[in-house]
């Protein structure tokens, strides 16, 4: 469904429409419509789905920028996803000039406390900032016509659910009221009897979203290893078309860019680029003329792109649903698709997460040494010298090739083919700037609920998580079709 076809204002639809969106997902479609009516709205659901914008375009279409109070709150289970979670809403709201105030232990309270006092209409916070605020009267919740609960379940598990109801409590009955969980455990199921009016119940069900088509593999590495280890996979791989997937904008300019000074065939995409830039490559990307896209996951949100045989997770995404929307790019109308997902040590309990949302085991995956690399790119080379072959205009070159022969010997002549054909990776120096790593989930250290907990106390402590590309590259990707006329291969 597209965003067009909702009941949304003008400002939102270009906020959209800027930000990349280009097709709701399940949870959109079904929640919008709702949201918009006004209805109560219980949504089983995990990160990753696009609830942000389920939640977040009814709410803010229902906002009056004119009224200087707060109108919406919404309350997350930690200060990453409220963040993340007020970046967005504030994006999506921007041409409306809403103001958005993102609340959350471990941060100076004065400053926050300033930013109330200027009015907002939509709060995002965590439960004991919320509370801590509520407490000072500083954070005053009697005009609130919109609460969201994010991720309801996750915060049980840490101990909030009696912050919840207190803060619920504050909130004036005749109101709209949207919960999100991925699961739905008694004390769920209490609030919603207990706090909502006759919720809409919308339900996206993890069994949809698995890649049974899809050969799923992780690499461990180190972040400064990751794009020589990247280009080597490249190399031994071939791969027909190929998407490598990052975790900022910056991080997607600065690998297409070493992909391109190492010879391949590459661009990327990213929120910050014109939509008819967007358009552009994605146009080159379908039509064969680009091997590799280098994207983040919102600008490859929606994306229809066939005879993707390989995806790259340069980054492993925090949401366990955006490595299923990553990956299922590959794998379409019956063929099969490979994914190589790259992992730092501490974020295998991500990977772990992963696993059981799509129910399949990734199998580890050594990353290939410099001398595979090399072998791969020397297998490419031959094949393209292949196609050569059966495309030669001999009489064109025929002089320049018997002055070569009476000067160089033909391993010589051969020799200086491959040299060309073939880009040494050490000859090209490619730095990638690292990126603050995803939170250290530490089960251990994670408060499971208890009723006489009140979790705000210590709530700071809860951490989670212009045309550039070479048409002609040099670097020589191997047609289905050459070989069987050229098998080359060093052991």
């Amino acid at each position: 469904m597209k965003f067009q076809e909702m009941n949304l204002s003008t400002p939102l639809l270009r906020a959209v429409d800027e930000m990349g969106f280009e097709e709701a997902t399940p949870i959109q479609t079904q929640t919008i419509p709702l949201g918009l009516d006004g209805k109560d709205i219980f949504g089983q659901a995990q990160t990753g789905t696009g609830k942000t914008a389920a939640f977040g375009l009814p709410l803010l279409g229902k906002l009056s920028i004119d009224e200087k109070k707060i109108q919406a709150i919404i309350i997350e289970p930690t200060r990453e996803l409220a963040v993340q979670t007020g970046e967005e809403l504030y994006n999506l709201g921007k041409y409306k000039e809403a103001k958005i105030v993102t609340v959350y232990g471990g941060a100076a309270i004065g400053r926050q406390i300033q930013l109330l006092k200027r009015q907002p209409e939509v709060v995002v916070g965590t439960p004991g900032r919320i509370l801590d605020l509520i407490h000072r009267k500083v954070l005053k919740l009697h005009d609130v016509e919109t609460v969201v609960l994010d991720e309801a379940d996750e915060m049980l598990n840490m101990g909030f659910i009696d912050d919840i109801e207190a803060i619920l409590r504050e909130i004036p009955e005749k109101r709209q009221t949207l919960l999100f969980s991925a699961t739905v455990p008694q004390e769920i199921k209490r609030i919603s009897t207990n706090f909502m009016q006759n919720p809409e119940h919308v339900k996206i069900a993890a069994k949809e979203m698995t890649a049974d088509l899809i050969d799923q593999y992780f690499t461990k590495c180190k972040d400064y290893e990751k794009f020589d280890i990247l280009t080597r996979f490249i190399d031994i791989h071939n791969p027909e078309l190929a998407i490598v997937f990052a975790r900022t904008k910056r991080r997607v300019d600065e690998v297409a860019r070493g992909l391109i000074e190492r010879g391949y065939s590459a661009e990327g995409i990213h929120g910050d680029l014109t939509q008819q830039k967007r358009l552009q490559v994605l146009r080159e990307f379908k039509a064969g003329k680009l091997d590799i896209l280098v994207a983040t996951d919102v600008a490859a949100r929606g994306l229809d792109i066939g005879g993707v045989s390989h995806v790259y997770n340069f980054d492993i995404p925090q949401d366990p649903e955006s490595y299923v929307h990553r990956i299922g790019r590959t794998g379409r109308a019956g063929n099969e698709g490979m994914s190589v997902t790259f992992v730092i040590g501490h974020e295998m309990d991500y990977l772990r997460t992963i696993e059981n949302l799509t129910r399949k085991k990734m199998s580890p995956l050594r990353p290939p040494t410099s001398e595979e690399a090399f072998s791969g790119q020397m297998q490419a080379s031959v094949e393209q010298v292949a196609e050569y072959m059966d495309t030669a205009d001999y009489d064109k070159y025929q002089k320049a090739v018997d002055f070569l022969t009476t000067q160089y010997t033909q391993d010589q002549l051969a020799y200086a083919l491959l040299k060309v054909l073939t880009k040494d990776p050490a000859d090209v120096k490619v730095k990638i700037t690292p990126e603050r790593p995803l939170p250290n989930r530490n089960k251990k250290g994670k408060r499971r609920h208890n009723k006489n907990y009140k979790g705000r106390k210590n709530n700071q402590h809860h951490n989670k998580g212009g045309k550039n590309h070479h048409k002609n590259s040099q670097r020589n990707k191997g047609k289905k079709g050459h070989q069987g006329k050229a098998e080359f291969k060093i052991r």
